[in-house]
């Protein structure tokens, strides 16, 4: 039988301590009766050092003395109970129903801090994902099983981005009923919150999101545990139920400044920026709980966003996320500034695994030689726009000057596209040759004669 402690040792901010305390486990759930029952708050327990134990409290601890309050520990992490219910439906960051509805009743509560894939039993991911976004599915393909992040900046149009790729993201062998996403929102402004509800309901697929929402006034360690109990949903829906899940995690850096937050409380020795050292292997326990097994059907594909704070690619959280990921998605401010959407800068941008889900079995033969020759093309277009600022553009050569053509066009046409825009694979492949046709044949030095024979004098024409 579980002790219940009536004496509170004191009471620190959004914390308490309890001393003398025997049998406890670090992450250990913990319900806190106030008033003789009046009022039950759920807790969590952040440090032991010796017989002395800190709880951080879920709603807080304001009502709550050393006298009125009784804390007893229910041997348990954190659980959330799992069933096809869950879609549709939207819950706080500890899985408690917010939206006026039932709480889910099941006999399956499964643990929120999961574990990551073991490699030995992934699957390699290989099929492609087609978002209806140019940028992305013709220069970073976007593959199910994959994480791939999206490094963003304040005011930057990322939750656009993101709500996009809900609505249009096409997996092959998926339909509306083995097809979910599960959307976790961690420090998110209420109308932020509102935002995503409301565009996922005009889409239709309001039915098939499971929505986790931490807001930027709810309690810290609740942002701490927003982002496992996503996935956790998501690994149930994927691997129990042999469905297609697409994982949106909006804003990793709230989540990484919670971390810090409860590390400073606990008197951890800080380190890069004041983010703890443990930061790296914190995130990895996130982010490799996506991709798929060998002997399931089903499979998670993660997109995390996160806001670079002062748009520094170098800062530690979106630094330890490129090496844990499998690529990145960057949104540029100077594009963004330009009323381009999606503001999206190709050159830093990457998708490790698009080459073994992209070809003729795939998406189309000359995929991988179009992608590699526009990567070439603008990367040149940098470096003439340089120059121009220097000697002027009346005075670049005849090619250069195609080259900025080439540059304005790609910004525009190719880059640039509305909201409810969604192309296809083909139609972006299309237009990819078409604005490449600017440039004289003997410039495409990244294409193979017979792709330009095939494809370069069609669109040329």
């Amino acid at each position: 039988m579980r002790k219940e402690y009536l004496k509170l040792e004191r009471v620190d901010g959004p914390l308490i301590v309890l001393s003398d305390i025997q049998d406890v486990a670090y992450g250990e759930i913990v319900t806190i009766k106030v008033d003789g029952g009046k009022d039950m708050r759920k807790g969590k327990v952040i440090k032991i050092e010796g017989d002395e134990v800190v709880i951080q409290v879920f709603e807080g601890t304001a009502g709550i003395s050393t006298e009125n309050a009784s804390v007893k520990f229910t041997g348990k992490p954190l659980e959330i109970p799992l069933s096809k219910e869950i879609l549709g439906r939207s819950f706080n960051g500890v899985g408690e129903p917010i939206d006026g509805a039932y709480q889910i009743v099941s006999n399956l509560r499964a643990n929120t801090n999961g574990r990551p894939i073991n490699p030995v039993a992934r699957k390699y991911p290989k099929n492609f994902i087609q978002t209806g976004i140019s940028s992305i599915d013709c220069l970073m393909t976007l593959i199910r099983g994959q994480k791939l992040p999206i490094f963003s900046g304040n005011g930057i149009a990322h939750n656009e981005l993101a709500v996009q790729i809900v609505k249009q993201a096409k997996i092959e062998g998926a339909n509306s009923d083995n097809f979910a996403v599960v959307f976790g929102a961690m420090g998110v402004r209420h109308d932020d919150a509102s935002y995503f509800i409301r565009s996922f309901e005009s889409a239709g697929v309001l039915d098939h999101v499971v929505m986790y929402l931490n807001m930027a006034d709810d309690p810290i360690v609740e942002r701490i545990s927003t982002p496992r109990c996503a996935l956790t949903a998501a690994e149930y829906l994927a691997f129990e139920h042999n469905m297609h899940v697409l994982v949106i995690l909006t804003d990793m850096t709230s989540y990484a400044e919670a971390l810090r937050e409860i590390s400073s409380t606990r008197e951890e020795v800080p380190s890069r920026k004041g983010y703890p050292g443990y930061l790296y292997s914190d995130l990895s326990t996130i982010y490799e709980r996506a991709g798929m097994l060998e002997d399931r059907e089903g499979s998670i594909t993660l997109i995390p966003i996160l806001t670079m704070p002062n748009d520094d690619i170098t800062h530690p959280i979106p630094d330890l996320t490129g090496f844990i990921t499998e690529g990145q998605i960057v949104l540029s401010r100077e594009l963004n500034q330009k009323n381009i959407y999606p503001p999206i800068s190709i050159l830093p941008s990457l998708s490790r695994l698009m080459k073994d889900g992209i070809g003729e079995e795939y998406t189309r033969e000359d995929h991988a030689d179009l992608s590699n020759q526009i990567f070439s093309a603008y990367s040149k277009v940098q470096d003439i726009r340089a120059l121009s600022q220097i000697i002027g553009e009346d005075d670049l050569s005849d090619v250069d000057k195609l080259y900025l053509q080439f540059g304005r066009e790609f910004e525009e046409y190719f880059i640039s596209q509305k909201p409810t825009e969604n192309r296809s694979i083909e139609e972006t492949l299309d237009l990819g040759w078409k604005i490449l046709s600017i440039l004289p044949a003997n410039e495409l030095d990244r294409m193979p004669p017979e792709m330009i024979k095939k494809y370069y004098k069609a669109h040329k024409e």
